[in-house]
């Protein structure tokens, strides 16, 4: 509280108390910015924790993939957003160019995937990893008027740090499956250029 002579503010006084207001002002903006870059430090923070969003990992890199020892195509797996989610492009020896979306939702406690490619189709899977390897699985509908489809696509990475990717497909509720592609991913050296766009 200011010093007062009578009724009347001092000169002094009012100094001090023009002096406190502009103390408080610039603790309060300090507080605010220091806040924000915590914040800031622990929503980075964030994408390190928990232990399940670099169960994915190993997909991540440049490389060459084949299905029955014949190339099929290239694809790059890198990480975005701060370490958050993993970012697919495909590109196919046919021409075909695709993408995928792949983070760990932490409040559902699942892995999900997002696709989509140049002829327009939309994979939504989600799964987990799961003795050893990465499978998600999503239904859409079917050919056929109400008889919905079930993709389901597994990772593994082998002993010698190739991956194999199996996505096989069910259109009886999962009672019978067939392979859709069966592809072995072997890393491109990374003096290599990468491949222009899966």
């Amino acid at each position: 509280m200011p010093t007062t002579t009578g009724s009347k503010t001092t000169p002094l006084a009012q100094r001090r108390g023009a002096a406190r207001v502009a103390i408080a002002v610039v603790c309060i903006f300090l507080i605010i910015r220091t806040g924000g870059l915590i914040a800031a430090q622990s929503e980075h923070a964030s994408c390190s924790v928990p232990a399940e969003r670099k169960q994915f990992d190993f997909w991540v890199g440049t490389w060459r993939v084949t299905e029955n020892g014949v190339l099929a195509g290239h694809n790059h797996i890198e990480k975005i957003d701060g370490g958050c989610a993993l970012f697919e492009s495909w590109t196919g020896v046919d021409g075909l160019t695709g993408h995928s979306l792949n983070i760990y939702d932490a409040g559902r406690a699942v892995w999900h995937q997002t696709w989509v490619d140049g002829h327009g189709s939309l994979l939504l899977l989600d799964g987990s990893f799961h003795e050893g390897s990465m499978i998600l699985e999503g239904s859409s509908p079917g050919s056929e008027q109400g008889t919905p489809r079930t993709d389901r696509i597994t990772w593994t990475p082998l002993p010698n740090g190739n991956v194999r990717q199996h996505w096989q497909r069910s259109s009886d509720g999962g009672r019978a499956w067939t392979t859709v592609f069966d592809g072995l991913y072997m890393r491109v050296a990374a003096s290599k250029s990468r491949p222009h766009s899966k």
